[in-house]
């Protein structure tokens, strides 16, 4: 396996953009930290090698995506009378204005459809947190683009359903 080290820093601009486009999507209206979302999901690799780019994009996607939960769980514990400043806030300030709620309810169900479909919820993390097109998805997850195509679609029917009610989440 190679050193994690060099692949992320060919690939850190590309993991700004993405970070960037995620933060912006879950709070359009604020200045968000991407820097900080990056640099944090890369502390949370803890040194794990990349075997390539794709592999690496992957493990990011996952980082970031626990980032953003942890700091929504953080959030809402807050809002229940937990601590007010956490060291998520000191690392990511403007990720105060995610809506926290959100992020939790989609944490919620892709982890169902993980646990029920695993492909299904790998190709939500690749493209929502880690900024894939379908063909890079296919090609980290071992498959096809038409099949990553497909696996999208059904997992974005399935997040729909979900998160509106209509398949139990939890």
């Amino acid at each position: 396996m190679d050193d994690p080290l060099p692949a992320f820093d060919d690939a850190y601009d590309d993991l700004r953009r993405v970070a960037h486009a995620l933060v912006l999507r879950r709070a359009p209206n604020a200045t968000l930290n991407a820097t900080a979302l990056v640099h944090e999901a890369f502390l949370r690799l803890g040194g794990h090698p990349a075997h390539d780019r794709a592999h690496l994009m992957a493990l990011a996607a996952r980082a970031m995506r626990f980032v953003l939960v942890d700091h929504a769980r953080a959030r809402t514990s807050a809002k229940r009378g937990g601590l007010r400043v956490t060291l998520d806030e000191a690392t990511l300030p403007h990720l105060a204005d995610v809506r926290a709620d959100e992020v939790l309810a989609l944490d919620a169900a892709l982890t169902q459809l993980s646990a029920e479909h695993p492909r299904l919820g790998t190709v939500v993390e690749l493209r929502f947190f880690g900024g894939m097109t379908l063909a890079e998805a296919g090609v980290a997850m071992g498959v096809s683009e038409r099949t990553a195509k497909r696996d999208w679609a059904l997992a974005r029917a399935w997040l729909h359903r979900a998160l509106h009610g209509d398949v139990p989440v939890g």
